[in-house]
């Protein structure tokens, strides 16, 4: 899903929707680099996930046995 900094307001970027609402996003989540008229792609990293769940499922699995 893509979004578009529409604006910053303090410490949130503005940002617009594909349904073209719009919500805050904490500006510290945004790249540094970004700026109005930037456009974030923002996806799940399915690799990544499965590694950290299973990281997390092995530490319980040593907690707990």
């Amino acid at each position: 899903m893509k979004y578009i900094i529409d604006r910053f307001e303090g410490e949130f970027a503005v940002v617009e929707l594909g349904d073209r609402t719009f919500v805050n996003i904490p500006r510290k989540a945004v790249p540094p680099d970004a700026r109005e008229g930037s456009v974030i792609d923002a996806r799940i990293d399915e690799e990544c996930t499965s590694d950290r769940s299973r990281k997390i499922n092995n530490m319980m699995n040593d907690l707990f046995t």
